[in-house]
């Protein structure tokens, strides 16, 4: 990890592996980030998220409980994860808290900048998401999708 920041807000419940970069105004908590991971400024990161090795986020990003980014992901700036279709402010007396919707961005795939990706939503192997799309279902691996709703515009080919 890189020195001591000022603003950094990172509990003693997150998982850091070696050589993990963390800049400035980043919020960590219960989350496990892998060996030579780059987090930019103004990222969230929430309990429960898994991140891989050599990932890179991006400023102003935000990580929702139920998120696993698999080793070398990019994730762009301003990238929304949205773990809850229907958000509710409070809760009826009673009620259960409802169950988070989990998102698999796998190995190698990368989301653009200011794109969201909603839950229940696996983004496949080196598949790639264009610039603020809106993802709402799964995306095969080594698709380019873009839009809103993300489409597959054309696969990549093999490597």
């Amino acid at each position: 990890m890189s020195g001591e920041r000022m603003w950094q807000r990172i509990a003693p419940d997150v998982k850091l592996g070696r050589d993990v970069k963390i800049y400035d105004f980043v919020n960590l908590y219960g989350c496990e980030i892998g060996d030579g991971t780059q987090i930019g400024p103004f990222v969230e990161i929430q309990r429960g998220v898994v991140i891989g090795k050599r990932v890179k986020v991006q400023s102003h990003s935000f990580i929702c409980e139920g998120v696993t980014l698999e080793d070398e992901v990019f994730v762009g700036h301003g990238v929304m994860f949205i773990n809850d279709k229907y958000p509710v402010s409070v809760l009826s007396p009673g009620a259960p808290i409802p169950e988070r919707e989990r998102i698999r961005v796998c190995r190698r795939a990368a989301v653009g900048s200011n794109a969201t990706v909603l839950g229940n939503v696996t983004i496949g192997e080196r598949a790639l998401v264009g610039a603020g799309s809106v993802v709402t279902s799964d995306v095969p691996a080594r698709a380019v999708v873009a839009g809103n709703p993300a489409r597959v515009l054309r696969f990549l080919s093999e490597e």
